[in-house]
């Protein structure tokens, strides 16, 4: 039986990401430096021989373009794609917007790592007079997708991500892996952190210990009985992985 292969990679550095700002379901695009990382992620994968049978990506300008950035450089631009808003990133509440140097300074270290890493706490929900409120709520691309109103958070921690998650991973990408295909799902650090909590089992802790680098695939391999084989493998060295993680530290 052919093996079934998942491959995860955060999308490339956002307008939001350079400017040190929670982002969540601002429809950030990516910068310069962010198309050259996911032109990266291709090298990447096109190094690793990785043929891939279909995408999954969100809602998100930056995810989108990271995902077709990708595609077309490893020549694989017209296999299936199919986008969700159950893959967005996890939504930051109030903390939306803001500089994370300038949020530890006004709440703490401490307070802010709990907003951040916890599993199970939520920071202050969005309120309508929040800057980006209307701007989330009238992207014309959830219209054009067709996402309902009432289903957009006002708050999420990574423990509602995964709820959030889990029914369109259950009904739509769990499917297609145990075919045989190989999958790849471009989106954002959080969404990936939910997966592999779930993939690997972790405890609630352990979760909170774990980073994704931006642009830097990591695969996923499970046997007949869906088992994993290989799991949190990047396809980068080392050294890479250990400084695109360190460039996600804020001082």
């Amino acid at each position: 039986m052919a093996i079934k292969r998942l491959l995860l990679s955060r999308h490339g550095e956002s307008e939001f990401l350079k400017n040190n700002l929670f982002c969540g379901w601002v429809d950030s695009p990516l910068t310069e430096k962010g198309k050259l990382q996911s032109i990266e992620a291709g090298k990447l994968l096109k190094k690793a021989g990785v043929k891939i049978d279909e995408c999954y990506t969100s809602f998100l300008s930056r995810a989108e373009q990271s995902l077709q950035i990708i595609l077309d450089y490893i020549g694989q631009s017209t296999i299936p794609i199919y986008r969700h808003w159950r893959l967005n990133e996890r939504h930051y509440g109030a903390l939306t917007g803001l500089n994370k140097k300038q949020t530890i300074e006004k709440y703490g270290r401490e307070q802010v790592q709990l907003w951040r890493r916890s599993y199970d706490v939520v920071p202050p929900p969005m309120e309508p007079d929040h800057p980006c409120y209307d701007q989330i709520r009238n992207n014309p691309k959830f219209q054009e997708y067709g996402i309902s109103l009432d289903v957009i958070p006002n708050a999420e921690s990574l423990k509602t991500t995964v709820e959030r998650i889990l029914p369109y991973w259950n009904d739509n990408i769990v499917p297609k892996l145990k075919q045989g295909k190989t999958i790849l799902v471009v989106c954002h650090g959080t969404v990936i952190r939910a997966l592999v909590k779930h993939l690997e089992k972790l405890t609630d802790d352990e979760i909170s210990l774990v980073n994704i680098p931006t642009a830097i695939p990591l695969i996923y391999e499970f046997d007949s009985q869906f088992e994993i084989v290989k799991k949190r493998e990047y396809l980068a060295d080392a050294e890479t992985v250990k400084k695109a993680l360190d460039s996600l530290k804020v001082s």
